[in-house]
């Protein structure tokens, strides 16, 4: 099967870890060049062949290096620029790019989220076969005022005509606010809703954040989606499946970065899969850091799972009805996307 030429839906994407190392190192190699950067070759830091970062490192990985390479407004939108070029050569067709906010050396947190907008627009302007559209993150380890600024942003930058943001996320480490702490976050999050941005959320992506009591504050929200979903216990599994939200399942970086046990043949894809509900979205969460294009994604679970051509059809259009793209983004997506 050509899992490349499949269209492809992909819905937890981060902008920051989508870069690949080529395209940091070409940042890096200018920035060099004019004397603007003491940090390490990307190449260096980031060898070729190493993906399996965990939690720990991954994280740190991007405060102490990544976001500083990409601190400013000509890196920014290079970066994003290649990111979208991937993608679309990867044969996604609609992508929900995510990104938190934030100021750069020349830039506002809110002339950066408008630089990625403008870069959207031009790149869709120049290849209109693939949609992309921003969800803004709210970072775990943000103040109630922080996450309230990036309410106030996303909903005045919200639109479902063209290039917009289209929902919030609340991200960040999972060991950060355990055990339903969260909650301080609920008036933001209600508020989104009722100002028409979707909700989707990280949840028990590690064990730290996958209590019980964190989904019941989380589900209050009225996410349309949850990504990983890891550590849910047998309470957690049948609430969800009962609200049937659309599952964003990142089956590469949940293995390198150790936070399942037992490989891809293990992964929690296969419970959900058989239950045949919720939806499933595959992923790639962090492409530049893990390595694994989407048309991967659906390569693996055709190995590991034994899923034929039409099963693989049948999964690639399930996350149509999880974008919060509109309907008629939907309706774009339902009459050009392979059919089982």
């Amino acid at each position: 099967m050509d899992y490349i030429g499949l269209p492809k839906i992909e819905l937890h994407a981060h902008l920051t870890g989508s870069v690949s190392r080529t395209t940091l190192h070409e940042i890096w190699k200018g920035k060099k060049a004019a004397g603007k950067t003491e940090l390490e070759d990307p190449l260096e830091v980031m060898p070729d062949r190493k993906h399996d970062y965990n939690l720990e490192a991954f994280f740190t990985l991007f405060s102490n290096y990544i976001y500083h390479l990409l601190a400013d407004k000509k890196s920014i939108q290079y970066a994003t620029r290649s990111v979208l070029e991937n993608f679309l050569a990867d044969g996604v067709v609609y992508l929900e790019l995510r990104t938190t906010p934030r100021a750069a050396s020349d830039i506002s947190a809110d002339m950066y989220i408008q630089l990625l907008l403008d870069t959207i627009k031009d790149f869709e302007n120049t290849y209109p076969q693939m949609h992309t559209r921003l969800i803004l993150c709210v970072d775990r380890r943000h103040s109630l005022a922080m996450a309230e600024s990036i309410l106030s942003l996303a909903t005045r930058l919200r639109s479902e005509e063209g290039p917009g943001v289209v929902g919030v996320d609340l991200c960040g480490d999972p060991t950060a606010r355990p055990g339903g702490e969260i909650s301080m976050f609920s008036p933001v999050f209600k508020q989104a809703a009722s100002n028409g941005l979707g909700i989707t959320v990280h949840f028990a992506e590690a064990e730290a954040s996958g209590s019980y009591d964190e989904l019941r504050t989380l589900l209050s929200w009225n996410p349309g989606r949850l990504g990983h979903v890891i550590w849910e216990d047998d309470a957690a599994k049948k609430e969800i499946a009962e609200r049937e939200l659309c599952l964003e399942l990142c089956l590469s970086c949940n293995v390198q970065a150790g936070m399942i046990h037992g490989g891809f043949q293990n992964h929690h894809f296969k419970h959900w899969f058989e239950m045949k509900r919720p939806r499933i979205s595959l992923a790639t969460d962090d492409v530049g850091v893990i390595g694994s294009p989407l048309s991967n994604e659906y390569r693996l679970v055709a190995q590991h799972f034994s899923l034929d051509r039409a099963q693989i059809c049948h999964l690639a259009r399930q996350g149509i009805d999880g974008i919060f793209g509109g309907e008629k983004e939907r309706e774009r997506l339902r009459d050009i996307m392979w059919t089982e």
